[in-house]
């Protein structure tokens, strides 16, 4: 289930996210921390991912939001 969510997360990089201008507010980008996430938390780090979109808007203020060891929905400012 892990390889199949981080395979989709891939084809968006590859194939949707190339006809956007860059947008993303935050270090490392939100597909790029779902990968992560799930790679570390399993299928809670989709939670964390989903999490991290809705943080995404342009009232957060921006900067590295690496994933954090433990599980948690909240920001991981260091």
């Amino acid at each position: 289930m892990k390889r199949i969510i981080i395979w989709l997360v891939r084809a968006y990089q590859r194939g949707i996210s190339p006809l956007f201008p860059p947008s993303c507010r935050f270090e490392p980008t939100c597909s790029n921390y779902m990968i992560e996430a799930v790679q570390k938390h399993g299928l809670k780090g989709v939670l964390m991912g989903i999490a991290r979109i809705l943080r995404c808007h342009p009232f957060t203020p921006t900067g590295k939001d690496p994933v954090p060891d433990h599980f948690s929905l909240r920001a991981n400012r260091k």
